[in-house]
């Protein structure tokens, strides 16, 4: 009996290995970014405008570009045309939304949400509506309507 090895093969076919290890690394640090901003979004409210902090979709949006007149609260666990229906681009994981939604209404939406009882709707000027869950919906409002 002979017995032979198997001829060693080139690592050309490794090189594959380098770009799906890359694209998973950068999936993976996304993903871990959006866990972390999800306990630790914040929403600041000055006479300048609303600041969103938290994960890759956190901005400024200045005064004059908030409709704070319209602003309200909302409960989406009740049937509402401001339900997110759809992502267009942003993270979705039990109990946390953050990015770019279209709502029910067919409006485009930056939301950082995580209580959907404690939801807060601001329309904007620029075309779009911010949809957050502060941790005290009243005061915020409060402050987003007396803070102009």
């Amino acid at each position: 009996m002979q017995e032979f090895a198997i001829a060693p093969a080139g690592l050309k076919p490794f090189w594959i290995l380098i770009p799906i290890g890359l694209v998973l690394a950068v999936a993976f640090g996304v993903l871990a970014i959006s866990v972390m901003a999800a306990s630790g979004a914040r929403f600041q409210v000055t006479s300048d405008g609303l600041r969103i902090r938290g994960d890759l979709y956190g901005r400024f949006i200045p005064a004059a570009q908030l409709r704070v007149e319209a602003a309200q609260r909302v409960d989406l666990t009740r049937p509402t045309e401001l339900e997110p229906k759809r992502r267009t681009l942003g993270g979705a994981f039990p109990g946390y939304r953050s990015g770019w939604y279209r709502l029910a209404n067919g409006e485009k939406a930056l939301l950082y949400l995580s209580d959907r009882r404690k939801a807060v709707y601001v329309p904007t000027t620029e075309g779009y509506g911010v949809l957050i869950s502060p941790d005290n919906p009243d005061t915020f409002l409060t402050a987003l309507k007396g803070g102009r």
